[in-house]
């Protein structure tokens, strides 16, 4: 990445900050039964993503925060909102696109490079952990179809989940084989990725929201806690609610 490409990344967030800012008073009317969200639960029973610290796979994270968050958006009004299915990467992205998704939001949980891994012995069997880092992380692609509006949404989604007490990590910028990727915001640990295929395929605004780090052994209780979870759930909605404000 360049120089002037990452000095436009922060200047896109530096502005999202002023409209945020801007729009408080200016806010209009979320219609949240014409507000359509689509949410993707990452991975699939057949490849599960990441393995927690106890051995549990990634996608029954993804799907458990996934399940509660359709739910919740319902609840509050959002009634169009959907669980996009197992597919393809590509796939996901175009029953986004298919459905017109105002929104596409794809959950979930984080790991680290094989390098920070340690053993341990859980339930009789040898897992891996690392319990060095914790906490969310949030993607958004230039290459997305609305890559202005999924920085805003991220700023929204980062501030939102701030407020519930939750940190961002920054290990994803280390500059080693498998990272690397570009800090846009470090307080609010938004990173550019511009690969991510279900965010690049989207023609709505679209971001990945990495939960928390599941080998991390204190992180993945926490993961597990319901009440923990519904911080994030609830944080999700909030900023869904706040986004869906901004549009006309």
């Amino acid at each position: 990445m360049t120089r002037n490409n990452r000095l436009l990344a922060r200047s896109l967030v530096f502005i999202c900050l002023l409209f945020l800012i801007f729009s408080a008073g200016n806010a209009g009317e979320c219609v949240r039964s014409d507000f359509v969200i689509a949410i993707d639960a990452g991975h699939t029973k057949k490849n599960g993503g990441a393995t927690s610290a106890t051995g549990v796979s990634e996608y029954v994270f993804n799907r458990t925060v996934a399940e509660s968050l359709i739910q919740e958006l319902k609840k509050g009004g959002f009634t169009r909102s959907f669980l996009i299915g197992d597919s393809s990467l590509n796939g996901r992205a175009a029953t986004a696109n298919r459905k017109n998704a105002s929104l596409l939001l794809s959950i979930h949980h984080d790991s680290v490079q094989p390098r920070y891994l340690s053993r341990w012995i859980h339930g009789g069997c040898t897992r891996l952990y690392c319990d060095k880092y914790g906490g969310f992380s949030i993607f958004y692609s230039q290459e997305n179809g609305a890559a202005e509006q999924s920085i805003l949404f991220a700023t929204l989604l980062a501030t939102e989940i701030l407020k519930e007490g939750l940190r961002p990590s920054l290990h994803h910028a280390e500059k080693i084989e498998g990272e690397n990727r570009e800090l846009v915001d470090e307080n609010r640990g938004i990173y550019r990725y511009d690969g991510l295929a279900v965010l690049k395929g989207a023609r709505m605004p679209a971001i990945l929201l990495e939960c928390g780090i599941i080998v991390n052994r204190q992180e993945e209780q926490r993961l597990n806690d319901p009440a923990y979870r519904m911080k994030i759930v609830d944080a999700i909605q909030r900023a869904a609610t706040a986004y869906c404000t901004t549009q006309k």
